[in-house]
């Protein structure tokens, strides 16, 4: 007897309860549907090229349509019976029509380009879903903006107080973040929107397929050329993941902030006691955890997108596990841990409220506006900005020593630093001095495009608005495009068993 003869029976038991039984409740859980409607597209895109008859593909539309209302797919367990899910499927099939019939179903396919298709419409489902989740947070923050524009905040720089500028100028940064956020979304989609049937295993078939033909009915923009591509390259998932990444780490970055401002030595932000946790033994404590929750569901987030392209790293250019059932099923977290994200955050985002005095305040300790003292001498008193920098700072170095502010400083100590720099008293006097120290005189110059002054916060905020409108168009574009195909190939399949 060879050392190689083998009586051992498909799948070994630790296999079976290791691998392919999770991998079957996944696929119940997220891709079986899918699966179903490449089946239903097979079927009529065959008998549109004649490689199976009319009556062929009524009967094969009829036996699946049989199994999507009398399988109770949620009651199934793995038994080993059948290697995964299509199998199952093909089974029944074969079962119902017998193997000369159910069989053709099969022609000129693979479960290759059957899985990475699949794998392109879950995410796609969820990729519409978020987007449009995204877009709502954007409106948003935008909302937020317009209602503080006007509203006086602390900017920092390297963690100390540097500017003044508006709680509406401030959101108009991470407006822009989160526009580009979903600019990149966007793109990367368009590869998951790209249909991998009829790659077959690797090099696509010699039957005569129509694989524009499967893409319309799927609901997918275009063909993926590359039959090789199809199957080995999976860039649909690491750019997707890779640009989900970004999203989380810029969310991140915004959280941070929150969370800075919500603390008791700040204190810009109040968070209402709606989002505001009790201690159990200390009682003057108000603890805005969801702020830490929003670090946390991001954080996580980002960690299952690492996954996934950790998964795929180093892994060979070809057909692999390593890029599909368990790897994709571990993505879709991802999207749920964004969703959770961003109803959160626009939730918060809506309820916060700015602490004025409390800012007011830390204006007035910080001397933040003497940078526009420096500006304002040099459109009124004809010097340079160097010569204006230094008797801004000789005041400054003044009021920290003393403990004094822009507003409450003696007039005569401005005075004493000017001359002492220029060599000459200035021109100004100390109500134009006490103006040009003001947090809204700061703000009121700075209009430039992009800047905080209302005229240019305005405009700002109104290309907000146009840009989120076009990307609301595409992300209505790539949604519908599914939703119409899936309901275009409902109706042929109606249509072609009705037919009989």
């Amino acid at each position: 007897m060879s050392k190689f003869d083998d009586d051992s029976v498909f799948p070994a038991p630790v296999y079976k309860d290791t691998v392919l039984a999770p991998l079957f409740e996944g696929v119940k859980r997220h891709h079986w549907r899918h699966q179903m409607r490449i089946n239903q597209a097979s079927a009529i895109m065959l008998a549109e090229r004649g490689l199976v008859s009319e009556g062929e593909a009524r009967a094969i539309l009829s036996a699946l349509e049989d199994i999507l209302r009398n399988v109770d797919v949620d009651r199934l367990a793995y038994t080993g019976e059948h290697e995964d899910f299509f199998f199952y499927v093909e089974a029944e099939l074969i079962r119902r029509l017998g193997v000369e019939v159910a069989g053709k179903l099969h022609t000129g396919r693979s479960r290759n380009d059957i899985d990475h298709t699949v794998f392109k419409l879950a995410l796609k489902e969820r990729l519409a879903i978020f987007l449009s989740e995204l877009a709502a947070l954007v409106e948003t923050a935008t909302a937020v903006a317009e209602r503080e524009r006007g509203t006086i905040v602390v900017a920092y720089t390297h963690g100390q107080p540097a500017q003044p500028t508006t709680y509406g100028h401030y959101l108009g940064a991470f407006i822009e973040l989160l526009l580009r956020d979903l600019e990149r979304l966007l793109h990367v989609a368009r590869y998951a929107d790209m249909s991998s049937m009829g790659a077959a295993a690797i090099t696509t078939s010699g039957f005569g397929l129509d694989r524009a033909r499967m893409a319309e009915l799927l609901g997918f923009a275009e063909v993926q050329e590359n039959s090789y591509g199809c199957i080995a390259a999976a860039d649909y998932a690491t750019s997707v993941y890779g640009t989900l990444k970004l999203f989380f780490i810029h969310v991140g970055r915004f959280v941070q902030d929150l969370n800075a401002w919500t603390g008791f030595e700040i204190g810009h932000l109040y968070v209402p006691n709606a989002f505001v946790q009790v201690s159990s033994i200390m009682p003057q404590k108000r603890n805005p955890v969801p702020v830490e929750h929003l670090r946390l569901i991001g954080s996580l987030g980002a960690a299952r997108c690492d996954a996934i392209l950790g998964a795929m790293h180093n892994t060979p250019f070809t057909d692999m596990n390593d890029s599909e059932g368990e790897v994709q099923i571990a993505g879709y977290e991802a999207f749920d841990a964004g969703r959770r994200l961003v109803a959160l955050l626009a939730g918060l985002l809506g309820a916060v409220r700015i602490d004025e005095a409390k800012v007011r305040r830390h204006i007035e300790e910080s001397c933040i506006t003497v940078t526009e003292l420096a500006d304002s001498l040099v459109r009124t008193e004809g010097v340079s900005f160097r010569q204006a920098h230094e008797v801004a700072a000789r005041l400054s170095r003044r009021l920290i020593e003393r403990g004094e502010t822009l507003s409450r400083v003696p007039f005569a100590a401005f005075l004493e630093a000017f001359i002492a720099v220029i060599g000459r008293p200035p021109q100004l006097a100390e109500a134009e001095f006490r103006h040009f120290t003001t947090p809204e005189h700061f703000i009121a110059v700075r209009n430039m495009p992009g800047g905080p002054a209302p005229a240019a916060l305005a405009a700002s905020l109104a290309r907000y608005r146009t840009d989120l409108g076009t990307k609301r168009t595409a992300i209505d574009t790539f949604a519908g495009r599914m939703r119409d195909a899936a309901d275009d190939l409902a109706r042929e399949v109606r249509r072609r068993i009705a037919s009989g």
